[in-house]
Parts: structure tokens; C-alpha cells; sequence
């Protein structure tokens, strides 16, 4: 069986579907890895290097397509809206594709997908679930969206973030807060009490509570009440407007009181909810600034301009997009160790038997055969 990886070709996309390190494993699983050149050169990956670990170099790209059983992409069509259309006609029936593809966001772009005849498994659909740690992309790239966040946060305000005693006198520590608690909530939580701020943290899941302050982070409480805070996997549900309004009210003074604020509220195929008015912009000090990692779904804040960097209010508003990409090397690592251990799932002795009786898959699977499989999508599409 061949694995195809192709060079990305999302604008600005730095990071690579599978790394040399890799290979080994899927040699195991009788695998052959066919590698497009220069794929993983903006991540730091020669071509040699692939060809050290056993991978054959293709050419070009659609000699990758050719040629693959299954194909692995970071951002394939629908994740990538700039340049993924252009791989619908290298793809070809039955051939598997495993990738980014934001099926709840651009439903109809599966709808394309399916009509190409491939096998498509969507990564960020991955179940929460123990056995499925492994494989779950998408809280590997929260992880590093995180962490980036809390620096490009540091970067940009124009103080420090430790206390510091000096001659000259006492430095205060950073006010830091956190809104979303999950993954990349989490480690931003980490990375700023590292770099010695004062951090607090707010989520609408009661259940995060224990996590924050497990981490030395202040837990925000506010006497608001969410019903079905959380899905069955773990994920925030929307709540009513009615709701939001009310949260912004009670969040107003823990934003005026910060210096950072680092926003990553989002829910799954829906537009981010706004938990900063232009208002509690108004009420942060001049120089403060806000990373919105829900920037691309829209932004938790009002004033939020996805991937630009504007100032309100004297306040730094960043709507970052795609902040894993900008440490390609590890995310490219970490990346193809989940669709690694996914595409492993799936393949038994050398073929690929996927089954819907096993829960990973069935909630991954969104075409075969022709068709949109997967009933969430089916259903943003109208049950077509």
C-alpha cells in the first residue's frame, strides 16, 4: 500500500503531513511512503531525510496522487478554500484521503469531495475518547496554537510578564486571561505562568475548573449558569444570545483588569460566539491586547479582523489564523504521529477495512462510495 504526501499548497502553509521519523512505523505496517519534493522543506524536513528513512521523492504532485492508495494532507479541500479545489481532479475512486477538511464549516465542499469517488476521514471529527488520544490532530495543533498565542501575546505588550525585583525598583507581574479552557486554553494557562505572569482563566464547563487550577491559574466564577455546557465529547455547546449577553456583562471587569487577554471559545461547525464588545475593549487599558484564536470562526472578540492586527481603542487586537503553522516543525511532528496512529486504526495487514461498527471511524468517515456518509454533514447539507 502507498501513502502519498503531497507539498502543501495553502498560502503560507509551512507544515507537512508526515515526517521522516515516521516512516519506520508505517514500513512495519507494509506500507510504501511516496513523498512530493520539497514537501517538507518549509518545515525543515529534506528530502533526503525521507529518502534515509526509506520514502521514494515524486516529482511532482499529481505523480503523488497517481500513485497513492492514500493520500495525506494537512489542510485538504474545504480546510483549504484558496487552493484545494485544485486536487479534486487528481483524486480518484476509492483512494483514501486523510486531512483537515472542516466538513461542519463547508459542507459542501465534502458534497465535492464525494463526487471524486475517495474514501474521505475528516481528522478534526476524531472522538474524545482514551483510545482515540493518539490520534486526535486537532488538540495537537490547540496545543501549539496556545503556547504561540501566549507569545505572540508577550511579544506585543509593552511590558513584561514576570515580576522583577531590581535597583531600580519592583516590576508587577502581567495580569493574563484566559477565556476557554480547553486544549489550547490549557496551554496557554502553562505557558504564561512559565513566563511568570499573573494568570486567571473562565470557561463556561464547570469541569474546567479543576484543570485550571491544577495548572496555578485563578478560576474565574461568574453566577451564570449554562445548560449543556458541554457535548458528549467534551466541546462547549452554544448557548442562547440571551446567555452570551449576559456573560459579556459579568466578564466586563476581569477583561478591564487584564493586560492579556487570550481568547478560544469555539464551537464545533458554528460561528464563534463574542464574549468581548467593542464596549469592554474600551474598558482595557491603552496598551493591552487581546489574541483572538477563534479568529478564523469569526472571533470571540467583536473588534476581531481575522489574520490582521488592529488596535482599538489603544488596545492590540490579533486574529491570528493558523498559529500552529507557524511552528511547522514540531506541528508537522506532532501532526504525523496522529494521522500515523489513525491511518494504522484503520489499516489491518497491509489494507485498509474500515468499519463503521468501530466508533473512531464512523465518526471520522465522511465519503465512500461516492457519497456523503457521515450524518452531521448529510444534515448541514439539507440530507442530501
Amino acid at each position: 500500500m502507498i501513502v502519498g504526501v503531497p507539498r502543501e499548497s495553502f498560502p503560507g502553509e509551512r507544515r507537512v503531513a508526515l515526517v521522516p521519523a515516521v516512516l519506520p512505523t508505517l514500513a512495519k505496517a507494509k506500507c510504501e511512503v511516496l513523498v512530493e519534493a520539497g514537501a517538507g522543506d518549509a518545515a525543515f524536513y529534506a528530502d533526503a531525510a525521507y529518502v534515509e528513512k526509506g520514502a521514494r521523492i515524486a516529482a511532482s504532485r499529481a505523480e503523488v496522487f497517481a500513485a497513492a492508495d492514500a493520500v495525506f494532507q494537512v489542510l485538504g479541500h474545504g480546510a483549504n478554500d484558496k487552493t484545494g479545489r485544485a486536487d479534486l481532479p487528481l483524486l480518484r475512486r476509492d483512494q483514501v484521503l486523510i486531512a483537515f477538511l472542516r466538513p461542519l464549516g463547508s459542507p459542501e465542499s465534502v458534497k465535492e469531495i464525494a463526487a471524486t469517488g475517495a474514501t474521505a476521514f475528516a481528522v478534526e471529527l476524531m472522538p474524545r475518547i482514551t483510545r482515540a488520544q493518539s490520534m486526535d490532530a486537532l488538540s495537537s495543533m490547540a496545543t501549539v496554537a496556545g503556547y504561540k498565542a501566549v507569545l505572540l501575546a508577550a511579544a506585543t505588550l509593552p511590558r513584561m510578564f514576570p515580576m522583577l525585583m531590581t535597583a531600580a525598583g519592583t516590576v508587577t507581574p502581567a495580569k493574563v486571561l484566559i477565556i476557554g479552557a480547553g486544549v489550547a486554553g490549557l496551554q496557554a494557562i502553562a505557558t504564561a505562568r512559565k513566563l511568570g505572569a499573573v494568570v486567571s482563566a473562565y470557561d463556561v464547563r464547570p469541569a474546567a475548573k479543576e484543570h485550571v487550577l491544577s495548572l496555578g491559574a485563578r478560576f474565574v466564577e461568574l453566577p451564570l449558569e449554562a445548560a449543556d455546557a458541554e457535548d458528549a465529547g467534551g466541546y462547549a455547546k452554544a448557548q442562547d444570545e440571551t446567555f452570551y449577553r449576559r456573560q459579556q456583562e459579568l466578564l466586563a471587569r476581569a477583561v478591564a483588569e487584564s493586560d492579556v487577554v487570550i481568547t478560544t471559545a469555539v464551537v464545533p461547525g458554528r460561528k464563534a460566539p463574542v464574549l468581548i464588545t467593542g464596549k469592554m475593549v474600551g474598558g482595557m487599558a491603552p496598551g493591552s491586547v487581546i489574541v483572538d484564536l477563534a479568529a478564523e470562526r469569526g472571533g470571540n472578540c467583536e473588534l476581531t479582523r481575522p489574520e490582521a492586527t488592529v488596535v482599538e481603542h489603544g488596545v492590540t487586537i490579533i486574529g491570528a489564523v493558523n498559529l500552529a503553522g507557524t511552528v511547522p516543525h514540531h506541528a508537522s511532528q506532532l501532526y504525523a504521529r496522529n494521522v500515523t496512529a489513525f491511518f494504522l486504526h484503520l489499516a489491518k495487514d497491509g489494507k485498509l477495512e474500515p468499519s463503521l461498527e468501530d466508533e473512531i471511524t464512523r465518526e471520522t468517515l465522511l465519503t465512500r462510495g461516492g457519497e456523503v456518509v457521515h450524518p452531521r454533514v448529510r444534515d448541514a447539507l439539507g440530507g442530501a
